[in-house]
């Protein structure tokens, strides 16, 4: 079951469309623009690598601008 990342309402998918339609407020999306909604509503935990990536970005660019 899906729930509608607007209201939390249920989702049914009508095929004949191919979207998904929200059961309460009517919200109309893809399977693609549902995936997207979620992504942009779920919230960023940064793992350990990503802030080691980070760490490194910033210390390449305090380096590269010491050497002009």
């Amino acid at each position: 079951m899906r729930y509608c990342p607007e209201c939390g309402g249920e989702m049914q998918y009508t095929i004949a469309t191919k979207h998904f339609i929200c059961k309460s407020c009517g919200l109309s999306v893809t399977q693609q623009e549902l995936w997207e909604m979620r992504e942009k509503l779920r919230p960023h935990v940064e793992t350990a690598e990503d802030e080691k990536q980070k760490q490194r970005k910033e210390y390449l660019k305090w380096w590269l601008s010491k050497k002009k």
